[in-house]
């Protein structure tokens, strides 16, 4: 039977963060529904989002507390009251810039007004009192429990990344080489995703820098980091020139079989590098490289030759191709270096922490 992990560690922070609230409402005998609101909206999927966002957070449920006591003042226990705090604390908030605080300000402003009935003052503070301590046990549980740590994730997804690159670009060039027939929607489907996941994968960067403040990384964790950065950078660019590939025109190929064959040899290998990254060689890799500037000078020189000619032009398919090709070639070298040097240093990391 099909096995469902649904119980992550950001499920698991947001119950022990609910429990932890809602004990200590209990111990201060405050009524503990906006303290375990806050609490579960506060949960982050890193600390220093959730410090950056519960410092937005607490002011902006002041305001709406305020302007709940406020109209529950003017009109009691109304519709009226439900609309206008509503209204209100979301125009503040917004006008203030207060965006992330902007739905459980919302959410506490409204809900004050069922509980409300007298000692306006004293409800104000008890409510501001019982959000600041969803924020802070929110924040400290993200913080020194589970610690979020996205290298796992990362690495696995720039292991894929660097795999359906490979498959992308074998299916690009062979289809404009006339060796493949692929539905075109097809592979910009499959670009559409790789940039998808790329951008998922520059975000869970971006989480563990910031989540790098709050907990020390040592020199070996900080160089997997950057090393990673750096791949990704890599795949980025690659994927950049599979764009100009793919919406370039190239329809006019007149290299000769063999010049194809040629092509095919080096798509094939830089494919196979991409797709299975110990199987890459240096030194083959260089002789791929010197064999395509070889072909790319030659198309050089009778793009130059075609200057006599009627509407001549530098920018002819082939070059555009060698371009192309050369570019990714590089970045494939840059990329699987750093593949070893991550699997160096991720070692030494290991070795440390055991």
């Amino acid at each position: 039977m099909k096995k469902f992990h649904f119980f992550g560690g950001r499920i698991f922070k947001t119950g022990v963060a609910v429990f932890l609230t809602s004990l200590i409402c209990q111990w201060l005998d405050w009524p503990a529904v906006f303290a375990v609101i806050t609490a579960i909206v506060t949960i982050e999927p890193t600390a220093a989002d959730s410090i950056k966002k519960g410092m937005i957070r607490l002011p902006a449920t002041a305001i709406g507390s305020a302007y709940a006591v406020f109209f529950i003042y003017l009109f009691g226990n109304s519709p009226i009251t439900y609309t206008a705090a509503a209204v209100f604390t979301i125009i503040t908030c917004f006008k203030l810039k207060l965006h992330s605080g902007l739905l459980v300000a919302t959410l506490t402003s409204v809900a004050m007004i069922e509980v409300i009935h007298s000692n306006f003052l004293v409800s104000f503070f008890i409510r501001l009192g019982t959000t600041s301590i969803g924020l802070l046990v929110s924040t400290a549980v993200n913080m020194f429990v589970y610690p979020p740590n996205y290298s796992k994730n990362i690495l696995i997804n720039i292991h894929s990344l660097s795999r359906t690159t490979g498959i992308e670009l074998e299916n690009i060039l062979k289809t404009i080489l006339g060796e493949k027939n692929i539905e075109e929607q097809l592979i910009r489907n499959t670009f559409s995703q790789l940039k998808r996941r790329l951008d998922k994968t520059e975000m869970l960067l971006r989480f563990q820098k910031e989540e790098s403040k709050y907990h020390r990384f040592d020199e070996e964790a900080r160089k997997v980091y950057r090393t990673e950065q750096e791949k990704l950078s890599a795949l980025r660019m690659i994927h950049y020139h599979l764009g100009n590939l793919m919406n370039t025109p190239l329809y006019d190929v007149v290299w000769s079989r063999q010049e194809k064959e040629k092509i095919l040899v080096t798509v094939d290998k830089l494919a196979d590098a991409l797709k299975n990254p110990q199987n890459f060689e240096p030194k083959t890799h260089n002789e791929q490289i010197q064999k395509l500037m070889q072909q790319f000078w030659e198309s050089k020189k009778t793009a130059a030759a075609a200057t006599d000619q009627p509407n001549p032009t530098f920018f002819t398919a082939e070059i555009i191709i060698l371009y192309e090709l050369l570019s990714i070639y590089h970045l494939v070298e840059k990329l699987l270096k750093e593949d070893k040097s991550e699997s160096a240093a991720k070692k030494k990391l290991q070795k440390a922490r055991s």
